[in-house]
């Protein structure tokens, strides 16, 4: 038996809190990942989940090992990627997770035309608007909005986005539009609950933060939804210009107050701390720096 099979078993299994989870994550059976377990406590002479019904622990033995066995298991899978590599050119699996709208909008395509010149490389796209745990699900690289505040991950910035009210203009021609936040009051306002405060829209101008209450008939949990139904006429969107360029240059939505500043913050790329980053991983972090400012979704990042 392979005691790299095995203590990668032990990992997912232990990181996870399920045979069936972790066999999952490592694409296995669950009757494999269990023997796994089961033979690399025969070659220790020791225990190292407590198991339940319900759920397998961690014993002390086990806690000392989990401590220990991801970053040798790291180091390895950096060495054969980088002298598989660099024989032969990027290859292998890339798992990389990304924020919905985000995903959709831009990663996606990155991934396409990255993968154009590495026809070896294997992609794994998980959206989610979560914060995924990279380690307990197995992802390389996650793309991030705002600041994050995990200090077990290591954070490349790529650029700032920004947020700005957006609205058809056949609204503006029925409705009216709004000439400050405080008369939003007064306008059907698509909110997204995806934001922390989702009623509450935040404007700055000439240092001095204003705040509008807002409401509507339309709650989701999207900020693509929201785009869609402010291009059907049902109201105003508070929206990442990213997610928006193309409706903005045809006109198909048109901007509000725009003598006011609106909510923005980092993009960024990050990965687990202590470990050697695979060559491909740091090859497709760099691609996506070079690729984000050709395509002008952001704004440069002053900072890595």
């Amino acid at each position: 038996m392979d005691i790299v099979d095995e203590l990668k078993a032990f990992v997912a299994t232990a990181r996870t809190g399920s045979f069936t989870a972790g066999a999952e994550q490592l694409g296995v059976s669950n009757r494999l990942t269990s023997k796994y377990v089961a033979e690399l406590e025969a070659r220790l002479g020791t225990r190292l989940l407590q198991r339940t019904t319900r759920k397998v622990g961690l014993t002390p033995a086990g806690e000392d090992l989990l401590a220990r066995a991801p970053a040798v298991l790291d180091e390895l899978d950096a060495l054969l990627s980088n002298v598989s590599e660099g024989s032969r050119g990027l290859s292998g699996i890339v798992r990389v997770s990304a924020p919905v709208t985000f995903g959709e909008v831009y990663v996606a395509g990155m991934l396409a035309r990255f993968a154009e010149a590495h026809p070896d490389l294997t992609f794994d796209l998980r959206l989610d608007d979560r914060y995924v745990d990279l380690a307990a699900d197995g992802i390389d690289l996650a793309f991030r909005i705002g600041v994050s505040e995990t200090l077990s991950l290591k954070t490349r910035k790529l650029g700032v986005f920004h947020s700005c009210l957006v609205v058809h203009p056949d609204y503006v021609k029925f409705q009216g539009s709004p000439q400050s936040p405080d008369e939003l009051v007064h306008h059907a306002c698509i909110v997204d609950m995806n934001r922390r405060q989702p009623h509450r829209w935040v404007f700055r101008k000439n240092d001095t933060e204003i705040v509008a209450q807002v409401r509507g008939r339309f709650h989701v949990n999207s900020a693509r939804a929201a785009i869609e139904l402010a291009t059907a006429g049902m109201g105003i969107a508070y929206a990442p210009r990213f997610a928006i360029a193309d409706m903005l240059d045809t006109g198909r939505l048109v901007p509000l107050l725009e003598d006011f500043d609106m909510d923005g913050g980092p993009v960024s790329a990050v990965y687990l701390e202590g470990r050697t980053l695979p060559r491909k991983i740091r090859a497709l972090i760099d691609f996506a720096a070079r690729d984000l400012q050709t395509t002008h979704l952001l704004q440069r990042a002053t900072t890595s």
